[in-house]
C-alpha cells in the first residue's frame, strides 16, 4: 500500500511537468547561405495527443548579438516560452538569425541572406516535419529589437506568408546619416551594417531601402494587422515612436503600446503575453485555433 501510494505521489508531482511543453533543437539548412543553422522548436503537450489537429505558428526572432537559443534560455522566467505554447496550443519557432543579420538579404554577403533563409528554407521545414497550419492563417511572427525590425520587414515584404506580426522594442531605422551621432557611435554603427548593406551611399541607400521606418506605405498597402510595443526608458523609444507616427498618418491599422521598462529580458519577457493575446484574436479569425 505504502508503494502504491509513494507511485501516486511521484506521479502527481511528475504529472505537469510531463503534460508541459517540449522544446526541440532543429537542424535548418540554407540552400542560398550553403550552411545549416539550428533552430528552437517549442511545441505544445496537447500536440501529441490531438494527431489529427494542425497547429499554428509563431516565427520568434532574436535580437542582435544574439542566437536562436536566446528566447528559451534568457528570460528571467525558463518556462515562458514553455507555458505560452501550452496555454494558446501553438507552435513557437526560435530560428537563427546570426548575431547581426538584421533578417535581411545582404547586397554585399552571400554569406548573409536571412530572408529568404527565413522566409523559405525554415518555414518549409517546419511544414514538412511538424503538423501545421501550412498557410498564411497559421503563421504569425514577433520578434525583440533586431528580430522586432525582422519581423516586421518579413512580414512587410511577404504578406503572403503570415497573418500578422510584431515588434518589441524593435531597431527600425538602419540608417547613420539621418542620426545624431559622435565619430565613435558613427565609426562602431559602420562596422556593424557594412558587412551586410555596404558604405552608406546618398539616395537610394540600401540602408533606408531596408528600414522599416520607410515602409509604412508598404504596411498600409498589405493590410495585416501589427502590434507594436517599447518600453519608455528603451535607447529605441524615439524611432518607435516615429514608426508608429508614420502608421497614424497614413491609417495603417495596428496596436501600439508604450510601458515602463528598457532594453531588458525583463521588458521582453513582459511584453511577448501581449503579443500572444493579440495574435490569439488573428487566428481565432482565422479558424485556425487548436481547442
Amino acid at each position: 500500500m505504502k508503494n502504491c501510494f509513494r507511485l501516486l505521489l511521484i506521479l502527481l508531482l511528475l504529472g505537469p511537468a510531463a503534460r508541459a511543453a517540449t522544446v526541440d533543437t532543429v537542424a535548418i539548412p540554407s540552400a542560398a547561405m550553403q550552411r545549416t543553422y539550428k533552430a528552437a522548436v517549442a511545441v505544445p503537450a496537447s500536440y501529441a495527443k490531438n494527431k489529427k489537429a494542425r497547429y499554428p505558428v509563431l516565427y520568434l526572432l532574436h535580437g542582435a548579438y544574439g542566437h536562436f537559443a536566446d528566447w528559451s534560455s534568457k528570460t528571467p522566467d525558463k518556462t515562458l516560452i514553455h507555458r505560452l505554447a501550452d496555454q494558446y496550443n501553438l507552435i513557437i519557432v526560435m530560428p537563427e538569425g546570426e548575431t547581426f543579420s538584421f533578417y535581411l538579404d545582404s547586397p554585399v554577403n552571400p554569406g548573409s541572406q536571412f530572408e529568404t533563409y527565413i522566409t523559405k528554407d525554415v518555414i518549409e521545414a517546419i511544414d514538412q516535419r511538424y503538423r501545421t497550419v501550412a498557410r498564411k492563417e497559421g503563421r504569425v511572427i514577433s520578434g525583440l529589437s533586431m528580430g522586432g525590425h525582422g519581423a516586421l520587414y518579413l512580414s512587410g515584404r511577404h504578406p503572403e506568408l503570415f497573418a500578422a506580426a510584431g515588434s518589441m522594442s524593435g531597431a527600425l531605422d538602419m540608417s547613420i546619416t539621418n542620426r545624431k551621432l559622435n565619430p565613435q557611435e558613427a565609426q562602431q554603427r559602420q562596422s556593424l551594417f557594412n558587412p551586410i548593406l555596404g558604405p552608406e551611399t546618398p539616395a537610394p541607400s540600401p540602408y533606408s531601402a531596408n528600414s522599416v521606418v520607410n515602409m509604412a506605405d508598404k504596411l498600409y498597402t498589405n493590410g495585416l494587422p501589427l502590434i507594436i510595443d517599447c518600453g519608455v526608458d528603451d535607447f529605441l523609444i524615439e524611432i518607435n515612436r516615429e514608426v508608429h507616427r508614420r502608421l497614424v498618418y497614413n491609417h495603417t491599422p495596428h496596436d501600439y503600446t508604450e510601458r515602463p521598462g528598457a532594453h531588458t529580458w525583463e521588458y521582453w519577457q513582459n511584453a511577448l503575453p501581449y503579443h500572444l493575446v493579440f495574435f490569439q484574436k488573428m487566428l481565432d479569425a482565422g479558424g485556425v485555433t487548436v481547442k
